[in-house]
């Protein structure tokens, strides 16, 4: 069975820590004032991984919160990956050579094809795809608009050039702390046989192990709210996925 990584989330917008419920940027709770304060102490707590977002760059279309990233991935022994507001191979590159792991491409893999098969083609295993789902069809831009790409139909065609990894997120269960739709996420897995980590929805250990347990082969899950609002902690998550 593949290893089960837990990747608490810092989704950023104008260098706080926020949640948005549903990518509504008019639902917003703040939940801490300095990423990387928020970033060391979950290192301290046993975190191999940091997701974290550019809320502002999703939806500006251009890196804004960068700083706080490069600070996460060169003075905490963790690792990082980024999403949001990555449109070029210039972005990709600077964060990928100033110790970022991974990047995470969203809305270029509809908008921008070329680009992303390009990143894919020289980065590789250090490229994620973020696939977000409105009723199964890709949403793009800070989650704005909805294309009419089928989520299963990217993720195929993006696996057949090279992508390894997937982020999975099914809008309507982001911040509601319903639990995730494991059955699409799980379901993804077993499609294209990479793997699928699962964003949105997250809201007990049960959800992790249900993940975890699923012999389709879920790769991982992003916990964001589940967190924040002390649902659990993230040590006794890291305790149930071992």
């Amino acid at each position: 069975m593949r290893e089960f990584t837990l990747y608490p989330a810092i989704d950023m917008r104008g260098g706080k820590c926020v949640r948005l419920l549903q990518g509504d940027y008019d639902q917003e709770t703040i939940y801490g004032d300095s990423p990387f304060d928020m970033a060391k102490t979950f290192a301290e707590n046993g975190a191999q991984w940091i997701h974290m977002v550019d809320l502002d760059g999703a939806k500006a279309g251009v890196k804004i919160n960068h700083e706080h990233v490069l600070r996460v991935a060169k003075e905490l022994d963790v690792k990082v990956q980024i999403g949001g507001g990555i449109r070029t191979m210039e972005d990709v590159e600077s964060y990928l050579n100033e110790g970022v792991d991974r990047v995470i491409l969203g809305s270029a893999a509809v908008s921008a094809r070329n680009f992303v098969e390009d990143a894919l083609a020289k980065f590789g295993p250090r490229i994620a795809i973020g696939l977000d789902a409105r009723d199964g069809y890709v949403a793009t831009h800070g989650w704005l608009e909805t294309s009419e790409l089928k989520a299963s139909d990217l993720a195929q065609e993006l696996a057949a050039k090279g992508a390894e990894t997937f982020i999975f997120t099914d809008i309507s269960k982001d911040g509601m702390l319903q639990g995730p739709n494991t059955e699409a996420i799980a379901e993804l897995a077993a499609l294209t046989g990479k793997e699928v980590i699962a964003s949105g929805g997250v809201s007990s250990i049960d959800d992790l192990i249900l993940l975890k347990n699923d012999e389709r082969g879920v790769a991982g899950a992003i916990i964001g709210k589940a967190l924040y609002t002390g649902k659990f902690s993230l040590q006794e998550a890291l305790r149930s996925v071992k």
